[in-house]
């Protein structure tokens, strides 16, 4: 039986560039501790396209610095007004959000291992909630990689 290569994160990351053309990209990150950006910098010439990131752990962060309105800062409107925030800020053409329970235990009712990932390109904005299993560093991991293929599909042309 024939094995399928593994795709690493930088693989997608190169992929995601390729995608954004002549465009720039931001990040708003909260769950993923700027694992997001991380990747997207390991790409050459990363000054090209990405215009920075902000990693909100802090609600004070998300509200002050992002706009975050929401009641609550784990939900699906809070991780899209974090990817409005985030292209305001850096005036970025595309942005990635993320936010979540990375942590063993449930946050404002949200389960662990719930990570709602927004991603922007211009003025449309699409929040998808994931749920992930594993420890911590897993969740977030695997949240890294969603949003990175998120971001591929998002920056996809529709056939």
């Amino acid at each position: 039986m024939p094995t399928i290569p593994v795709v690493q994160d930088e693989d997608v990351a190169r992929r995601v560039v390729e995608l954004l053309g002549d465009r720039s990209i931001a990040t708003a990150e909260s769950c993923t501790a700027g694992r997001v950006a991380e990747v997207l910098a390991s790409v050459e010439k990363a000054t090209q396209f990405l215009r920075g990131g902000v990693v909100a752990y802090q609600d004070e962060i998300k509200r002050e610095l992002l706009g975050v309105t929401a009641n609550s800062v784990l939900t699906e409107q809070a991780a899209q007004e974090m990817a409005d925030g985030a292209r305001r800020l850096f005036g970025a053409d595309v942005t990635v959000a993320t936010t979540g329970v990375a942590g063993d235990e449930e946050e404002e009712g949200t389960p662990p291992g719930t990570v709602y990932i927004a991603t922007s390109v211009g003025d449309h904005t699409d929040v998808v909630v994931h749920r992930f299993d594993g420890s911590p560093e897993e969740v977030c991991d695997q949240a890294r990689r969603q949003a990175l293929l998120d971001l591929v599909e998002a920056l996809t042309p529709p056939l």
